[in-house]
């Protein structure tokens, strides 16, 4: 998924590579002089020395006392999740070849095309090829990391079987070190949003939680995500699910070429508010390809934003985050974990999806060997594994 912060950020970040989270903002579609790091030292420079010298205090003597203070967490969690110890970032073996590492697997900065919103890669037959291979190894880490979900299992031990299972089948497990993120997938229990960090905190009885794998081979990205009850969950808890998986399906069998991207937001909010839910505005799905994350920006909300027109051969995600209660976050102090700024649960489901000719695939769909999960039996919208409009 991608940040979608204030317009004015949104513009900003168009012209400034971001370096601290997956996703980047989206821009909008005035024209303005780019921004460059120069331009930013100066502003700071012009900045600092408005401060006249003579305003300088003396800095107070740290006693006893002070450093106490300093030692006294200051963050306030908003639910019942808070960080736990996590193990050292897992490596990557000789076995993994050359053309499925991406670029930042050593630098941890990604290359990031500066397209406009509206400029959207049209994926070749052969590049289509490599995506399915990608989006099938993707569905296959997911379902294997999602059968140990249990009351008892850690995170990080999901994770460690996301990582086994991706290099394996000789991949890339794409959020590791992209931007410094230690981990090899996401893992999002009751109140987190997205971007949760495995670690070793237990999974306990009534939790849901999201897991989200994203797979890299032969130079492309595949990305899912889906979620899992932990033993006996709660009606409301149930219902949650089942509304976000409704809403998810919905818009993508919408998806058709000539049709809008701003349209699929309008669909989710219409649906989810009737239901007595929120959509989360700061985060949306995105662009995929040889590039994590590109245009289009898809946002879960009713919005007017130029994101494009659908074409065959394009791929991206649709990843819709709903709340129990408010759609606003707060960010850990890991810079990365997204929690409900009320501490309310919220849920997400996602696909790597291909436009064809007359509707749409998901390039992460389900296999014969995958969970057929509660809301795909009881869904209204679809029933059984969703495998998109056309098949090929």
């Amino acid at each position: 998924m991608r940040v979608c912060p204030m317009r004015f950020f949104i513009l900003l970040s168009f012209f400034i590579t971001s370096t601290t989270t997956f996703l980047l903002p989206a821009p909008t579609s005035l024209t303005v002089r780019s921004v460059t790091v120069s331009d930013v030292r100066c502003i700071s420079l012009l900045y600092n020395k408005k401060k006249s010298n003579k305003s300088k205090k003396a800095a107070p003597s740290k006693g006893f006392g002070a450093v106490l203070k300093s030692l006294t967490p200051t963050f306030k969690y908003t639910g019942t999740i808070t960080p736990h110890p996590q193990s050292p970032t897992r490596t990557i073996p000789d076995t993994v070849k050359s053309n499925s590492l991406p670029s930042y697997h050593k630098t941890s900065i990604p290359h990031q095309p500066n397209n406009l919103p509206w400029q959207i890669e049209k994926k070749s037959p052969q590049d289509i090829q490599k995506m399915i291979k990608a989006g099938h190894i993707a569905r296959q880490v997911l379902d294997a990391a999602g059968r140990a979900v249990k009351p008892g299992i850690t995170t990080d031990q999901i994770d460690k079987i996301v990582h086994e299972e991706t290099i394996k089948r000789g991949a890339y497990p794409s959020p590791l070190n992209y931007h410094g993120y230690p981990k090899s997938c996401c893992t999002s229990i009751n109140e987190i949003i997205c971007h949760g960090i495995p670690d070793s905190r237990l999974l306990e009885n009534s939790d849901i939680l999201n897991i989200d794998v994203t797979c890299y081979f032969e130079g492309f990205h595949g990305d899912c995500s889906e979620m899992f009850f932990v033993g006996e969950v709660d009606e409301e808890g149930r219902r949650l699910v089942q509304v976000t998986y409704d809403c998810w399906v919905m818009a993508m069998e919408w998806v058709k070429p000539g049709r809008k991207y701003q349209d699929l937001g309008g669909i989710i909010e219409d649906y989810v508010s009737k239901e007595g839910y929120t959509t989360v505005r700061s985060f949306c799905g995105h662009g995929i390809g040889s590039t994590f994350h590109t245009t289009p920006n898809i946002l879960h909300y009713k919005n007017s934003e130029p994101n494009g027109t659908m074409e065959p051969g394009h791929t991206f995600t649709i990843e819709p985050m709903i709340c129990e209660g408010t759609n606003k976050h707060v960010t850990w102090p890991d810079d990365w974990t997204a929690a409900t700024a009320d501490g309310k649960r919220t849920a997400q489901f996602e696909h790597t999806l291909l436009i064809t000719e007359d509707g749409c695939i998901p390039l992460t769909g389900k296999i014969e060997t995958s969970m057929k999960q509660e809301w795909e039996e009881k869904s209204e919208v679809h029933k059984g594994f969703w495998m998109g409009t056309t098949q090929k």
